[in-house]
């Protein structure tokens, strides 16, 4: 009895509702596929597309609301990177999804990633840091986690926008380069994935309030070991990874329609092609934008940068691999060098990260000098 209890506390009708809307809007894509196959009037263009934007927005918010409750129950570091790899799953899917669709997409990782590192780094935190500092004044990050962060992403972002235009072949790496590249990546990433759950759990832990000496003054409050959490909420567990899976999958069938669609859309308005990567990566980023948010309003700065630092690294760490391996299996070249002004604008972004989460303290300024960066790199993919 108290199994059936647990599942319905899990599958409550919010979630079933966004379960159902996602197979049935795919299952309704099918039923519609050869009617589709011509060329479509703008309105109905764009009308389908945003219909389907929306279904794949509200199972994202479904995928979070799980994950979000996997992360409380787990508690830090597990919780949060479920919630964070349930969410780049996802981007990594749109994108993959997007290289293996019709016509040519040379340039979607780079734009896509570049586009994630920007919205993440700069318009999240800075949201984030604006709104923590308003409302508790100033807060103290854990920084021996914050400074795993920033050390992976500089190695990882460089190796992905910067290296390509130096080394490799118009500004794409070459096959004898791809192999060690996305090998050393991941072997990098499932590395540090280890460390972080593992003997350096506690960098990744809200400070406590007041300093001390000992190795608890980095630790948040005490929580229960994961083999504890497991053996006592089993049911509860297993019933929200069920759902969050169910919930994944609708958004990976449709997301080869949407970015279809968002092709042919983009085209027709003559928008930049940077753009596309833009949209995909707020798309995706709303729910755990929002999740973000939240922990900055209660005061929970670590999780602010658990959240957006710990997505940015798993993003590139996974999206970079992925779509190597696409190029190398299809013979599809991978345009990964950025422009000079994004490169300038990249560097400004991580010196600002260092400046902001490793100083005595946190403050609003700091998010409003993040939300500048963001600006000017709106301004630099219009230009």
């Amino acid at each position: 009895m108290s199994v059936i209890s647990g599942i319905r506390n899990v599958l409550t009708p919010r979630a079933l509702a966004q379960l159902l809307l996602g197979w049935i809007a795919f299952g309704a894509l099918l039923i519609a596929g050869p009617a589709l196959e011509g060329p479509l009037s703008t309105p109905v263009l764009f009308g389908l597309l945003a219909a389907i934007v929306l279904v794949i927005v509200a199972c994202a918010f479904g995928v979070v609301t799980q994950a979000e409750r996997l992360s409380h129950r787990l508690g830090d570091p597990y919780g949060t990177l479920v919630l964070t790899l349930s969410i780049v799953v996802i981007e990594v899917i749109l994108i993959s999804s997007v290289m293996l669709g019709p016509g040519e997409h040379a340039t979607i990782a780079r734009d896509s990633v570049m586009a994630v590192s920007m919205i993440i780094l700069n318009l999240v935190v800075g949201i984030a840091l604006l709104v923590a500092g308003i409302r508790h004044g100033s807060l103290r990050p854990n920084r021996a986690g914050v400074s795993s962060y920033v050390s992976l992403l500089v190695v990882l972002l460089a190796t992905a926008f910067a290296l390509p235009g130096l080394i490799g072949d118009d500004g794409a790496y070459t096959a004898g380069q791809e192999v060690p590249i996305l090998v050393s990546t991941l072997a990098l990433y499932v590395f540090f994935l280890w460390r972080q759950m593992g003997p350096q759990s506690g960098d990744f832990q809200e400070v406590t309030a007041e300093p001390a000496t000992s190795a608890a003054a980095t630790e948040g409050p005490s929580h229960p070991g994961i083999k504890e959490v497991l053996s006592a909420h089993r049911t509860e567990v297993l019933s929200r990874a069920v759902v969050l899976v169910l919930t994944v999958i609708p958004v990976v069938l449709l997301s080869h329609d949407m970015a279809t669609l968002l092709d042919e859309g983009l085209g027709r308005i003559g928008a930049p092609v940077e753009l596309s990567g833009i949209l995909i990566a707020m798309i995706v980023f709303l729910p755990e934008t929002i999740t973000t948010i939240r922990a900055a309003y209660t005061g929970e700065i670590q999780r602010v940068s658990n959240l957006c630092h710990g997505a940015l690294v798993s993003t590139v760490g996974l999206t970079i691999p992925a779509v190597l391996t696409i190029g190398l299996f299809t013979g599809q070249t991978v345009h990964l060098a950025e422009t000079p002004a994004n490169l300038v604008l990249l560097g400004v972004t991580l010196l600002l990260t260092v400046t902001s989460f490793f100083g005595k303290k946190v403050t609003a300024v700091h998010g409003g000098a993040h939300l500048m960066a963001f600006l000017l790199y709106a301004l630099v993919v219009f230009s």
